[in-house]
This record gives structure tokens, sequence and C-alpha cells, in this order.
């Protein structure tokens, strides 16, 4: 999915329900990183899995949502410098993960909201993600913000053109800019 390019002026709100707070990383996170991607579904991460993508990380690139009510960290994402064949001088939208004991209440969207201003506000124009077709809830999530199909091969409308009909999302391909 890309950041469309007529939304480069036009960085996301970040919006948080009461209780709760959006900061950039602090010396420490990475226990509590490790335990929301777990709760995701994301498997087992340690330092190992985690340590190619920290220099690839924005100055204030890594985000947390931290609940006041007991301090933790429950909902994360990252602002990666991750250049790639499709996306010259790309920034990648990553490892967006959720404790499910807070679903519902937008802090994926506000995570991702954070990462995507903080790509415009150091100049990127070429802002994507990566996800599998499968995870509706996340894909929602991205088209909410603004992010848009990106169709880059054969098959792709038909792809997304079904991942739309599952979420009930208008499929508009003639509008990816």
């Amino acid at each position: 999915m890309l950041w469309p390019e007529s939304r480069l002026g036009s960085p996301p709100p970040v919006a948080l329900p009461p209780g709760y707070d959006c900061r950039t990383y602090e010396p420490g996170d990475e226990s509590a990183f490790f335990r929301i991607m777990s709760l995701a579904g994301f498997g087992a991460w340690g330092d190992e899995q985690l340590a190619p993508w920290l220099p690839r990380i924005l100055p204030d690139g890594w985000f947390f949502v931290v609940d006041r009510a007991s301090g933790e960290p429950v909902a994360t994402a990252m602002a990666c410098h991750n250049p790639a064949p499709l996306h010259p001088f790309g920034g990648e939208l990553g490892w967006v993960a959720g404790d499910p004991a807070h679903a519902g209440k937008g802090l994926g969207l506000a995570v991702c909201a954070a990462v995507t201003a903080r790509f415009l506000s150091a100049g990127y124009r070429r802002i994507y993600l990566k996800t599998d077709d499968d995870r509706l809830p996340a894909i929602k999530t991205y088209l909410k913000l603004g992010f848009v199909p990106f169709l880059f091969a054969a098959g792709m409308e038909e792809r997304w053109a079904a991942v739309c009909e599952a979420l009930g999302w208008a499929f508009e391909p003639d509008q990816q800019r």
C-alpha cells in the first residue's frame, strides 16, 4: 500500500481515546515491544529479530501508545528508511502491532498516523507498507488512514477488489494517486 502523492502535504492527525498517550521510543522499551509483537501474533521476538531494523528506524520514528492506567506500552509501529526496487528512497511503515486487550480503540490507527506524519516531516515522498491479504483489520486501518492499494503487478486489481469487498470498502483503482 502507498501514501498517495496527493496527500504528501497532509499529515494525518494522531487521535487517541482518553487514557492513552503516544510517544517515541525510550531506552528499555524493547521488552514491551517483544511482548506486544508476541501478543499480536508475530511470534517470539528478541534482540536478534530486532537488530536488523534498528539502523533503519528514523530518529524519533519508533512509536508506542502507552496505557496511562498501567504505564505499559500497548501498541507500536516503526518509520523505517527502507528503499527497495519498487520504492526507491522509500520509507516503510512497519511492524505495526497492538495488545489485543486494547483492540478496537484506534490505537493502531494512532501509531500509523504518527509514523506517516514522521515520514512526511522528514520529506519522504514515497511511503509504503506491506501486509498480507488476510490481515483485514490491519488493511482497514491503513485504508481509513488514507493509504491506497499499490497495483504494481498483474492480478493486483483482482486481489484488491476481493479484499475491499471483504471489508465492505469501495475499491477505486482509478484514484490511486
